[in-house]
Formats: structure tokens, sequence, C-alpha cells
């Protein structure tokens, strides 16, 4: 039975936005170009991969339902109230593979001691084996090397027959486009002659294949990231955390371009008492600290929530609506900069000569704003809201830290560096949740920063003009 929370809504609004921008793109010229740029940046296109890779699995995570009850009553169907995601079923055996507390990465043995009863009733304190890591070693101690190094060739070999039929498939797509020989569209790809940096994305995505086919068969003997204090895999939390991650960046952008948007091509434009208000707006707003705004925001909705807990009927329910509200404070507190640049470019726009030739010619104020004011500030819109992203991801897991971001029941992390803070000053210490939560935030941050430099550059006028 699907269940449609606010956010998987609101990404998939996001989503149509931008499949509906692509297709405008395309029917215009100059609007192209600058694209192609971007799709002739080899860093751009391995960046542009990664991303693709976050994103199909926060989509995946964000088709919820309900599942269907094995044993329904008097045969009618039933569903249980609990709600999972595509990317649940997928990954099921990391969900439901738990431990009873710590273990490290690719351990078959707790992580800490206990006392255990033999058989002749004599009690011994040594690590226990785990109930899934490595269960189907006899002796970890001489197997587990070898077991490790027998699955990685195994995943290597069939991640390698893929990307072999993935290359085939795109070198037959090329040459079909190009009318060109199988033999000369490998030898321009190899040698960079491509309009598209082929030969690095499709490095970068057989990788991606490499590592995450070997990832998924290890998993199913392994907690390849340890498990943290009651027993779940740490890994799985990573991968859960992208959707919360994602929706961060995005979604606050949704809420944030109105703002921005409309009080400051207004604030540039009208000038006078109407750029006065606009000021005055978000100087006032921009006075009052950030973080206080925020906790003072998430401790109301708590409040609003524990006094209304019939309209939440899930836990998810529950932590799903703390994350959108979380999504629209960081909006409303984050829209003033790009506030100030549009309402400079504005000011600026609003003195060229076919803008004043068509106030004389008596064009109303909002055609001037959608015609020619608009698309020229367009490259400043889609350039700010690329390089905010990556800022709104660190800033998800710096609210979490202290415990006024998302939902403590809620993956993130923003959560699993919180958590991270005792099982670090533990003996012995806790590292991989911590490294887990960076690895993974900083692929993402790192493939997005380098996304957002090959867009500014290709959308800047002034680097424009000077290539030119």
């Amino acid at each position: 039975m699907p269940v449609i929370l606010w956010t998987d809504g609101l990404i998939f609004l996001l989503l149509f936005m931008v499949i509906m921008f692509v297709f405008h793109v395309r029917r215009h010229e100059h609007l192209r170009r600058p694209w192609r740029t971007v799709l002739r940046s080899r860093v751009a296109m391995a960046s542009a991969v990664i991303l693709s890779i976050y994103l199909l699995i926060g989509l995946l995570d964000s088709l919820h339902f309900h599942p269907k009850l094995e044993n329904p009553k008097d045969g009618v169907t039933q569903y249980s109230s609990q709600i999972k995601s595509v990317f649940d079923v997928v990954v099921s055996h990391l969900q439901e593979n738990d431990e009873k507390t710590y273990s490290a990465p690719f351990a078959a043995y707790q992580y800490s001691k206990e006392t255990i009863e033999k058989e002749d009733g004599s009690t011994v304190r040594e690590y226990p084996r785990l109930e899934f890591g490595g269960a189907h070693l006899a002796d970890p101690e001489i197997e587990k090397k070898s077991d490790i190094i027998h699955i990685i060739l195994k995943s290597s070999f069939k991640s390698l027959l893929v990307f072999f039929l993935l290359c085939l498939f795109v070198l037959w797509r090329i040459a079909k486009n190009k009318g060109w020989l199988i033999r000369d569209t490998l030898s321009s790809i190899i040698r960079g002659q491509t309009e598209a940096p082929w030969f690095v994305i499709l490095f970068t995505l057989g990788f991606s294949l490499w590592f995450l086919l070997t990832a998924w068969d290890l998993s199913h003997f392994y907690h390849i990231f340890g498990t943290d204090k009651v027993g779940q895999d740490v890994f799985y939390q990573a991968m859960k955390s992208i959707r919360t991650g994602l929706i961060i960046g995005t979604l606050t952008t949704l809420v944030m371009l109105p703002f921005a948007v409309l009080m400051g091509i207004s604030a540039g434009y009208f000038r006078g008492w109407v750029d006065d208000i606009i000021q005055y707006i978000y100087t006032t707003l921009n006075s009052i600290p950030g973080v206080l705004l925020i906790a003072a925001s998430i401790l109301m909705l708590q409040v609003y929530m524990s006094n209304n807990a019939e309209e939440f009927t899930s836990l998810a329910a529950r932590s799903d609506m703390r994350l959108l509200f979380l999504c629209i404070i960081l909006g409303v507190t984050s829209w003033t900069g790009l506030c100030r640049l549009l309402r400079g470019e504005t000011m600026k726009l609003r003195e060229v000569d076919y803008i004043q030739a068509a106030q004389a010619f008596g064009v109303g104020n909002m055609t001037i704003i959608m015609r020619h004011i608009l698309p020229n500030v367009m490259h400043i819109i889609l350039i700010s809201v690329v390089l905010d992203f990556s800022g709104l991801v660190l800033a998800e897991a710096v609210l979490s830290y202290i415990n006024i971001g998302v939902d403590p029941s809620m993956n993130s992390w923003g959560n699993m560096i919180n958590s991270a803070r005792m099982e670090m000053a533990r003996e012995p210490i806790v590292w991989w949740s911590l490294v887990a939560a960076f690895v993974f935030m900083f692929v993402l941050v790192l493939a997005a920063n380098l996304f957002s430099d090959a867009i500014r550059d290709a959308f800047d006028p002034r680097l424009r003009e000077r290539e030119e």
C-alpha cells in the first residue's frame, strides 16, 4: 500500500521541475551553450556520475509503502502500520541481520568481551561470535582474509562484465548517432575527441559500479562498517542518511527561491519604499542568530506534535514532519544572501538601454521582469543554488550534532556523528560510525562542490566574455 510523505511529494515535485527545466533548455540555444561547457568538463562529468548515484539511492528511499502482512485474517488483505521504502526492500538483509552490540568492520567476533558459560559449567571471559558477521566461517582467524579476497575477486569479475556491456552500449549509441565505426568511436573516446569526456564518465561509472557490487556482495556475509551500540549495521545507516542529506540540500532550496527571487528582483527594480521595506526585512532577519531561531522553531514543533499526537499516525510521519519543518526554517533563514545578490544585479540591469526602451514604450513592469530581468539573473540563481547545496548538507550535520536537527529516530549523518561522541570516548574506541558518516558526507559534498565550480565557470558572464 503506497504512502506519500510530505517530503516524498516535494522531492518528486522538484524532480518534475528539473525535468521541465531540461526540456526548456533543450529548446533554446543560448541556454544550451553554457551547459555544453559543463558537459565538456571532465571534473564536472565525474562529479555528475557520483551525484547521480546518490540521487538514485535517495529516490529509491523516497518510495514508501505499508508492507502487506504475511498471514491475513479471514482472507482479507491487511497492511502493517510500519512504513518501508523500496530501498529498504533492496537492502533488507542489512536491516534484518542485526547483532547484539558493537562489532568492528569485517569482524566475526563481538567488539567487547562477555562472560560465556561452557558446557562443563565453567565460565570464561572472551569475545563471542557474531550471529551474522562471518557466521559462514568455521574458523574466522584462518579463513576470513582469504574469504574476503575471494568475494572481492568474484565481485570484480561481475562488475567488469557489466562494465564491458555498458561500454559496448555507449560505443554503439555514439557510433550510431555520429555515423562512425565502432573502432573509430573507441579511438575518439580514448583520445578525448568526443564532445563529452566519455572516457572519464565511463571510468568513474566503472569504479562506482565495482564499489557498489563489491559492497553488495560483502554485505551479505560481513558488516562492512561494523555495527553500532544496538547492533545495527552502520553501512545501512550511512546509506539511509543519503536521503536526509539530499532533502536538506534540495527542499531547502525550494523554500528559499521564492523569497529570494521575488524580493530581490522587486527591491532592485522598483526601488524606493519597496526597496526600503525589503532591506529592513532581510536586515532584521540577518540580525537574529540563525541557530537560536532554528532551535526555537524546532522546540515549538515538538510541543505541537506532543499536544496533537493523533495527527501523526506513525514514527516515520512524525520524523518526516520535523525534517520538513527543518527545511522550511533553513529556507526562511538562508534566502537573504541570494536576495542581496539579485537586488544588486537587478539595479544594474534596470539601467541598461533595452529595459529603458521597454519602459518608454509602455511595456508593463511584470512583462519586463519576466522577459528581461529574470532571464538575465538566472545564472546567479543557478550558481547560488548549487553552491548552497553542500553548505546545507553540512548544516544538517551540525544541527543534528547539537540536537536541534532532524528527529533522533531518523537516519542522518548528523545523528551518526552525534552518537559517535560517546563512542569515541570509550575504551576500546569505536571509530567506524564517525568514519562512515565522514566518508559518505565527504564524497557527496566534494562532488557537489566540484560540479558547482564547473557550473559557476560556465554561467558566469565575465568568464565567458574573457574566454571569447
